[in-house]
């Protein structure tokens, strides 16, 4: 698919990931409607874009709240071809820890926003984008891509709600992918090792000096505008449907 003139919604665009994905795409030609919760943030990165992008504010994990966005964004640009979904939380929490058992809510909470708003933006957008002019003569008529992590392969301790949430992802690509084939819908995922994104930002340089050298080559943290990359392959190749690519500098998580 040509990323020129397309229509993406980036979820978690605001920031990290998103905020690189937002940037890459847009400079690509595509108008982009930036999906988050920090109101303040998302306005000032669209502003910054200029003509052709948009903020909304929206919880991928209610269902009215991505609803409305979608509807908001159809009536703006007309249609929707590429969603890449980045919104995600992941505090860390060990399964039975110092005070007691994780309290259900928060593993509930975790799951909630990372694998059911997943679907919950994907199901939503897919139903938009069916509704499309095939944009190649494959019959493409979107392209969504999602984001799990190497914790749904080798989660650390305290990722328990994390990695399933994660591995979720991983493992309903493949029958999404199944599931939109026929009209003409792609559906694939990144698995991101370590990138320097705020949250790792925050830490000490020793510290992000000791995550670095986990990776097998290089032995750096990865860019944000690194995986902007992988997903721009994504949407370009359209041969690439139902998979998950790990981009991680070949790292495999030790448990702690």
């Amino acid at each position: 698919m040509d990323i020129n003139g397309k229509v993406a919604v980036i979820t978690g665009g605001a920031s990290g990931l998103g905020w690189a994905t937002s940037e890459l795409l847009h400079g690509m030609g595509a108008r982009v409607a930036i999906f988050d919760m920090n109101d303040e943030l998302g306005q000032q990165r669209a502003d910054a874009l200029g003509d052709g992008a948009s903020y909304y504010s929206v919880n991928v994990a209610a269902e009215e709240s991505v609803a409305g966005g979608i509807a908001a964004v159809k009536e703006a640009y007309g249609s929707l071809h590429i969603v890449c979904n980045y919104a995600g939380i992941g505090t860390p929490s060990r399964t039975v820890g110092k005070d007691g058992p994780m309290p259900l809510d928060w593993f509930k909470r975790v799951i909630d926003v990372n694998l059911v708003g997943t679907f919950n933006v994907i199901r939503l957008a897919a139903a938009a984008m069916q509704e499309n002019e095939p944009v190649t003569g494959d019959g493409c008529r979107g392209c969504i891509i999602n984001t799990a992590s190497v914790a749904a392969y080798e989660g650390q301790i305290g990722q328990a709600a994390y990695s399933a949430s994660k591995g979720g992802v991983v493992g309903m690509t493949l029958p999404i992918a199944r599931d939109l084939a026929s009209m003409g819908v792609r559906v694939n995922t990144i698995a991101p090792g370590l990138i320097n994104t705020p949250m790792l930002q925050g830490l000490p340089e020793p510290a992000k000096e000791s995550l670095a050298n986990t990776v097998l080559f290089p032995r750096r943290l990865g860019e944000p505008q690194e995986i902007a990359r992988v997903a721009q392959m994504l949407i370009e190749n359209d041969y690439m449907n139902g998979e998950t690519v790990r981009m991680d500098g070949g790292i495999r998580m030790q448990p702690k």
